[in-house]
């Protein structure tokens, strides 16, 4: 064999070494990453490191930490959406959960829609914190047209002498006490028992708003009370979701939340507003979402707020947004709000006729509001004038 030929033989085994090298490399990776998320570990590589951490946090006496977080109605996303946006949707939650953890944190999908966080060296409340922190994050995510990651968690706190499986199985209780109470929540298990750890803080949350916007302004309070059952009757209208209406409901009683913010020379003015005061007013929906959005499991509600006050036609505000892209609890609030404020005193003008705030909505439909909305509300109004009418 010539020289030439051997150093060409050489250099093609050398060239099938490397490749074989990089080869097992990508199979040695895709062992101990997850194949759909990328970022994260496989079960099995997440399970041996489990095995190790729990000993060493029982073996020291040192805190451990695990939870269980699950998509809602992931199977409903699949269905309306199709299956590559249900893996995109895991997709991103798997990157948000590899971006908003520590180093020294593990996490792995646990297959399907389930995902679990190991937080080494941390006391249970502590996890309930950093949950928290990483919920707020994926209310913000988008992903396709979906706006807001829901998502269920439960998390267990190490007890001594326990094993990976019960602490596993502790967190899973939790999940489900989270799931049961209405999902897009946490819930912590300790001493043998879930208890919540957002949802009573949510209806705590929830109340206080309420009556510190009350008051601020009693007429924005009540205003916003009567709104709320509008809402649902129109929510239910158009056949959406019981959990859909229960947000809307809640966006509904705070959508004014942001005029917290407005200075009460502006917020009282007996009289109509100039461009600058008005301009300051246009900003009550942004500072609203800024209130709700610190709050976890507040993200669609806080997205609903900001956009109460956009058009069908896209000449509203703060965002210029139109149709479909506004949120539909957004477009029910907005017809729901005008119909109220236009049949209700303010000091600077008399309430209007049932009739001509009726004519109202329907003059505007398709230009400042939705029309489908428009015809639910107008159609539960009519209704509900026919049975009062009836009753006399």
């Amino acid at each position: 064999m010539r020289p030439r030929d051997r150093n060409s033989l050489a250099d093609q085994l050398a060239a099938a070494r490397q490749r074989i090298a990089e080869l097992e490399g990508r199979l040695s990776q895709l062992e101990h990453r997850d194949p759909l998320t990328g970022k994260l570990l496989s079960l099995r590589a997440f399970r041996t490191q489990l095995e190790l951490d729990v000993a060493r946090a029982d073996r020291y006496g040192r805190p451990l930490s695990i939870a269980l977080l699950d998509v809602d109605r992931f199977r409903q996303l699949n269905l309306d959406h199709g299956y590559a946006t249900g893996d995109a949707v895991l997709g991103g939650l798997g990157h948000v959960i590899s971006e908003e953890t520590r180093m020294n944190d593990l996490a792995c999908r646990m297959g399907g829609d389930e995902f679990a966080v190991l937080f080494g060296e941390t006391e249970a409340d502590e996890a309930i914190a950093a949950v928290k922190r990483l919920l707020i994050k994926l209310e913000e995510l988008e992903v396709g047209a979906i706006t807001g990651i829901p998502v269920s968690v439960g998390v267990a706190g190490l007890q001594p002498g326990q094993r990976p499986e019960a602490l596993l199985a502790a967190a899973g209780e939790a999940l489900e006490q989270a799931r049961a109470a209405g999902g897009n929540q946490v819930a912590l298990h300790a001493e043998g028992q879930s208890r919540g750890a957002a949802e009573v803080d949510q209806g705590n949350v929830i109340a206080a708003l309420a009556s510190a916007l009350e008051e601020r302004d009693r007429y924005t309070g009540e205003h916003s009370e009567s709104v709320v059952d509008l809402t649902a009757r129109v929510g239910e209208a158009l056949a959406l979701r019981g959990s859909d209406i229960e947000q809307i409901r809640t966006a509904a009683l705070l959508h004014d939340i942001g005029k917290v913010g407005v200075p009460d020379e502006i917020l009282h003015k007996p009289g109509k507003l100039d461009e600058r005061e008005w301009e300051i007013m246009r900003q009550h929906p942004v500072i609203g979402e800024r209130i709700l959005r610190a709050i976890p499991g507040f993200g669609a509600i806080a997205r609903m707020v900001r956009h109460e006050h956009e058009r069908w036609d896209g000449g509203g505000y703060p965002d210029g947004l139109a149709g479909t892209a506004i949120p539909v609890g957004s477009r029910i609030i907005l017809a729901c709000d005008a119909y109220h404020a236009m049949t209700s005193d303010r000091p600077y003008r008399k309430a209007m006729p049932h009739s001509d705030a009726m004519s109202q909505l329907t003059a505007n439909a398709g230009s400042q509001f939705d029309p489908d909305v428009v015809q639910a509300l107008v159609g539960y109004l009519f209704g509900r004038r026919q049975a009062g009418l009836a009753a006399v």
